[in-house]
């Protein structure tokens, strides 16, 4: 009986070629990725609720309750500065959980498994996230401020110009997503939501507290009125032309550009050097 030839390990007849087409990834795959993720969950339908319903439902309320008079002095555009100043903790709160949910879950490993490229995750978070929380801010904003205008109008009325019209909805819109995407950035360098959401209540409150304090001191009195003119409540009210005396609020605006690319640079500087 002839002998079976000895058994040999495979030998392929070439390299192997998957039958899954393979491309490189680039950023608008980790944006698409990260859009999926933030209409995902239930924390973004109700901040974002919660904000366009602070907005209208103020800004609607003291538009209906005010009369014509009300208006000589300020823009019929007012209304929308007072749900503001609440809707801007929804985003903050918002600009922190997009991030640091997925630390306190263990997804950011899947995240960064599926794009080791740690700098475009970062990025893609951030633009999807501050397109979102602009759009909403801002047409919410527009909403309020187009029909105040409509409620009231005549010769009692101040009627508001294009530049105070800008300030009370794209400016207001443009401060309000800043200071969340600011949240974002911190909640990617502290990793922690409690701790992130802490820190971005201390940056928004306590410029508007402290200078109560700091005044009563002559030496302190100049940080006092500095901090009080930059914090969020008088930023905002700069942009909504509250007071003739007050700036137009860009100047507040550029500075809360400029502190967060600074800690969003620090982010990025974090995330590359950090174990996750």
């Amino acid at each position: 009986m002839p002998s079976r030839p000895p058994s040999r390990p495979y030998a392929g007849t070439g390299p192997y070629t998957s039958p899954i087409p393979v491309r490189r990834t680039h950023l608008g795959n980790a944006l698409a990725s990260e859009w999926t993720k933030v209409k995902s969950v239930r924390s973004t339908i109700w901040t974002l609720g919660i904000l366009v319903a602070l907005v209208l439902g103020i800004g609607l309320l003291v538009s209906a309750t005010t009369n014509d008079a009300d208006y000589r002095t300020v823009p019929t555009t007012l209304p929308g500065f007072f749900g503001t100043l609440l809707g801007q903790l929804c985003i903050v709160t918002l600009g922190v959980l997009v991030i640091t949910s997925e630390y306190g879950t263990g997804m950011i490993r899947t995240t960064l498994t599926a794009s080791p490229q740690r700098s475009r995750v970062l990025t893609a978070k951030a633009l999807v996230f501050f397109a979102l929380s602009f759009a909403t801010t801002t047409v919410s904003l527009a909403l309020v401020a187009y029909a105040s205008m409509g409620m009231h109008s005549g010769p009692e009325v101040t009627e508001p110009t294009s530049d105070q019209i800008l300030g009370a909805t794209i400016g207001a819109g443009l401060y309000v997503s800043l200071l969340g995407l600011l949240s974002l950035a911190v909640g990617a360098i502290l990793r922690h939501s409690a701790g992130a959401i802490t820190t971005m209540l201390g940056v928004v409150l306590l410029p508007a507290i402290l200078p109560a304090f700091l005044m009563m001191s002559d030496s302190l009195r100049g940080l006092g009125t500095k901090m009080l003119e930059y914090s969020s409540p008088q930023s905002l009210a700069s942009l909504f032309r509250i007071d003739a005396s007050l700036n137009s609020g860009w100047p507040q605006l550029s500075a809360l550009a400029v502190v967060t690319a600074a800690a969003m640079i620090a982010a990025y500087a974090l995330l590359d050097k950090r174990d996750v």
